[in-house]
C-alpha cells in the first residue's frame, strides 16, 4: 500500500472511530475523507478480495443481505455495506469500517451498488460476480428510462468482462445486449407454459430488443417479469440455471416455495422477496455452497432496515415497508391482501433527492383494488407531499370519514395511535422511512441507527 494509501486509510479508520463511537454514525464520511486524500484507495481496500456486486432496481438490500447469511456460514471473512450507503464513499467506508475475521483465508465483500455507481465502483475493483436483479421505472429524474438504467449498469460490467453475470432470468433486458461475461440465470418455473400472453398496456420494457415487436408470455409472474418470447423474430427467454419450481403459502410474514424442488422457506412476505432469495441462491451455487445451507441462512427472522420491520407504538402494531417505484408498490399492495385481518395503512410520500422529485409514479399504484377489496379500515397519508399521497387516496374510492390527513411527519406516530386498527401497514419513500425511524428512535420506540 502505497503512502497516499496508508493515510488514508488511517484518517478513514480514524474518522470513522469517532463518528460511530460518539455520533453514532459514519455510514459515508470517512470514506469521503479518504477517497479526498487517495482517489485510489478503494482499489488497495478491496484487492484482495472476491468482490460481489449487487445492483438493480429492486431487491438490492435484502438480497445483498441474504448473501451475507449465505456466506457467513461457510467461516469467510465477509465484508458488507450494511448501512445501504451504496455509492463510492459509502463502500469505502464499509472496507474501513471492517474488523477482520482471524483464521479466515477466505476473504468475500457482498456489496450493495447503486445503478448509476457500478461503473465508478469498477473503476477501481473487479468483481468476480455482478447480481442483476431487475431494472423498473424509478427515479424518472435522475435515472430515465430502464434502457438508460442498464447503460449506467453495462458501464461497471464491460470494466469486467470476466467476473460472472448472475442474472434475473425472466427480465428481458438482461438478455438484450452481447457480453463476453460467463452467465448465470435464475427466474421462475413453476407454472404452465402453454399460454399466449401479453403484459398491461402500461408494463415497460415488454418491447423486443431485437425488433421492437411487443414482447408475448407464456407466464408472467409480475410486471415484465416471465417467460417471455417474441413471436415475431424468436427472441426468447434463456435457459434458466436455478428456478423456483413450486410455490406454497404464501402470507404477508412468509413465504413458502421450492428452488429446484429444494424447499425454503422465509419469513417475509412479497413475490419480489421470492426473487430475491432466488439470486441468492444463485450466487450461493456459484460458490459451491449447497441447496441446504443455504435454505437454513435464508430462514433467519431478521428484518431489514425498512423491509417489512414490525415496530411497536403503544398498542399498535406497525410492518413498516419502503415503497419507491410503481412495480415495487404494486408488489406491496398485491402482499398485504393476503392478510387474513382487516388493518389500517399509512401512506407517507416524500419527494427529496434520495426519493426522486417527480412523484407521478403513485398514480401507477393501484390503490383501487386496495380499496376494494375492503382490508383497509382506515387511512392516514402523511410525509412532505402529503397533499398528493391524500389526492391519490381520495380518487383510489377512500371517503373522506376514512382518511386522515397530517402535514410532514411530526405527527404521524400520534395518528398512527388513533387508527382503529391494532395491526397498521405504513408505506414510506426513503427518506419517510429515515425521518420516521427517526422520529420513532427519539421516542424510544426502536434504537437509533439504519438498522
Amino acid at each position: 500500500m502505497s503512502v497516499k494509501s496508508s493515510l488514508a486509510t488511517v484518517v478513514g479508520k480514524s474518522s470513522y472511530w469517532f463518528l460511530h463511537t460518539f455520533l453514532k454514525g459514519g455510514s459515508s464520511l470517512p470514506g469521503k475523507l479518504a477517497v479526498k486524500i487517495d482517489p485510489n484507495v478503494l482499489h488497495e481496500l478491496g484487492k484482495n478480495y472476491d468482490v460481489i456486486l449487487v445492483t438493480g432496481t429492486n431487491g438490492k438490500t435484502l438480497t445483498t443481505s441474504l448473501i451475507v447469511k449465505i456466506m457467513k456460514q461457510t467461516g469467510a471473512d465477509v465484508i458488507t455495506n450494511s448501512t445501504g450507503s451504496n455509492m463510492v464513499q459509502g463502500i469505502t467506508t464499509a472496507f474501513l469500517a471492517h474488523k477482520a475475521k482471524r483464521h479466515s483465508d477466505r476473504k468475500i465483500a457482498i456489496l450493495e451498488v447503486d445503478e448509476a455507481n457500478v461503473g465508478p465502483i469498477c473503476q477501481y475493483i473487479t468483481p468476480k460476480a455482478f447480481v442483476l436483479t431487475n431494472i423498473f421505472r424509478d427515479q424518472m429524474d435522475r435515472y430515465g428510462e430502464i434502457y438508460v438504467t442498464y447503460e449506467k449498469i453495462l458501464a461497471g460490467i464491460k470494466l469486467a468482462p470476466s467476473a460472472t453475470l448472475i442474472m434475473n432470468g425472466d427480465a428481458p433486458i438482461f438478455a438484450s445486449k452481447e457480453l463476453p461475461n460467463p452467465k448465470i440465470y435464475y427466474g421462475f418455473n413453476d407454472r404452465d407454459t402453454n399460454n399466449d400472453i401479453v403484459a398491461a398496456p402500461n408494463t415497460d420494457g415488454v418491447l423486443c430488443p431485437r425488433c421492437n415487436h411487443i414482447l408475448h408470455y407464456h407466464f408472467i409472474v409480475y410486471s415484465n417479469l416471465g417467460d417471455y418470447f417474441c413471436p415475431n423474430c424468436g427472441f426468447h427467454r434463456p435457459a434458466l440455471n436455478f428456478a423456483v419450481t413450486k410455490l406454497g403459502a404464501l402470507t404477508p410474514t412468509s413465504s413458502q416455495f421450492e428452488i429446484d424442488d429444494y424447499p425454503f422457506e422465509i419469513k417475509i412476505g412479497g413475490m419480489y422477496n421470492i426473487y430475491n432469495t432466488l439470486a441468492a441462491y444463485a450466487v450461493g451455487r456459484f460458490m459451491h455452497i449447497g441447496p441446504k445451507a443455504i435454505s437454513q441462512a435464508c430462514e433467519y427472522d431478521e428484518k431489514v432496515f425498512g423491509r417489512q420491520e414490525v415496530i411497536k407504538i403503544g398498542d399498535k402494531e406497525v410492518t413498516l415497508i419502503l415503497v419507491k417505484n410503481p412495480v415495487g408498490l404494486n408488489q406491496v399492495l398485491d402482499m398485504i391482501q393476503l392478510d387474513k385481518n382487516k388493518f389500517s395503512l399509512a401512506f407517507l410520500l416524500n419527494a427529496k433527492y434520495a426519493d426522486g422529485i417527480d412523484t407521478s409514479w403513485i398514480w401507477d399504484g393501484n390503490f383501487e383494488q386496495l380499496v376494494a377489496s375492503g382490508k383497509v379500515d382506515h387511512y392516514l397519508a402523511g410525509g412532505e407531499r402529503y397533499k398528493d399521497s391524500a389526492f391519490r387516496l381520495k380518487i383510489a374510492g377512500v371517503a373522506e370519514k376514512d382518511l386522515t390527513v397530517t402535514e410532514g411527519l411530526d405527527n404521524v406516530i400520534d395518528e398512527i395511535k388513533k387508527l382503529p386498527n391494532n395491526h397498521v401497514y405504513v408505506l414510506a419513500t426513503y427518506t419517510a422511512v429515515l425521518e420516521l425511524r427517526k422520529l420513532l428512535a427519539e421516542k424510544g420506540y426502536i434504537k437509533g441507527g439504519m438498522n
